[in-house]
């Protein structure tokens, strides 16, 4: 939703800037310090990013961390590409190579995305992991939760709740979040 002149809210427009860069810079600090929080500290954590969305903000929440707690938590990306469960519906392309700086068994992992949709991109990535350890435990982060769940998926850190509608799609990026309309029949 998005503050009115008269004091309401409505939801935002497609194209709208639903969040700026400072918004943004604010949500990946509260959500490092929900992290810190439930964890009681960063021992054990391991942030990984999920190929190509991720990537960003798990780097910024590993700075966020280490400004936090003054030391260094490892990240890393992973490509969830050939876990997926769509894979006959449209062509696999490999996004990128995935990059795991530490073993993740016995350590807490915490998967990092852009924006939550249906649950499916997670569901891969939590298939993906099991090829790199047994992991103590799995949270998620997202900056963006956007609903129309498909699986009992829930992220444990989300820096912003926004419904949309199926023909919409959300963008985030360090510059921002944007809403936009969906041309054509969409995904």
């Amino acid at each position: 939703m998005v503050p009115t002149a008269a004091g309401g809210c409505e939801p935002p427009q497609p194209g709208a800037l639903v969040l700026g860069a400072d918004d943004v810079r604010r949500a990946v600090t509260r959500v490092a310090h929900e992290i810190v929080e439930r964890n009681r500290g960063t021992e054990h954590l391991v942030l990984v990013g999920l190929q190509r969305g991720g990537v960003w903000l798990t780097e910024a929440l590993g700075a966020a961390l280490e400004r936090i707690g003054g030391v260094a938590v490892p990240t890393g990306s992973i490509d969830v590409s050939l876990y997926r469960d769509d894979i006959a519906l449209r062509p696999v392309t490999v996004g990128a190579a995935t990059h795991l700086p530490v073993d993740l068994s016995g350590a807490v992992v915490v998967l990092v995305d852009d924006v939550l949709f249906t649950g499916r991109t997670v569901r891969a990535a939590l298939d993906a992991l099991n090829d790199y350890g047994r992991p103590r435990a799995v949270q998620l982060a997202v900056m963006v939760d956007r609903g129309h769940r498909e699986l009992p998926i829930r992220a444990d850190y989300v820096g912003k709740n926004l419904p949309t509608s199926r023909d919409e799609d959300v963008v985030a990026t360090p510059a921002g979040v944007e809403l936009h309309r969906r041309s054509g029949g969409g995904a």
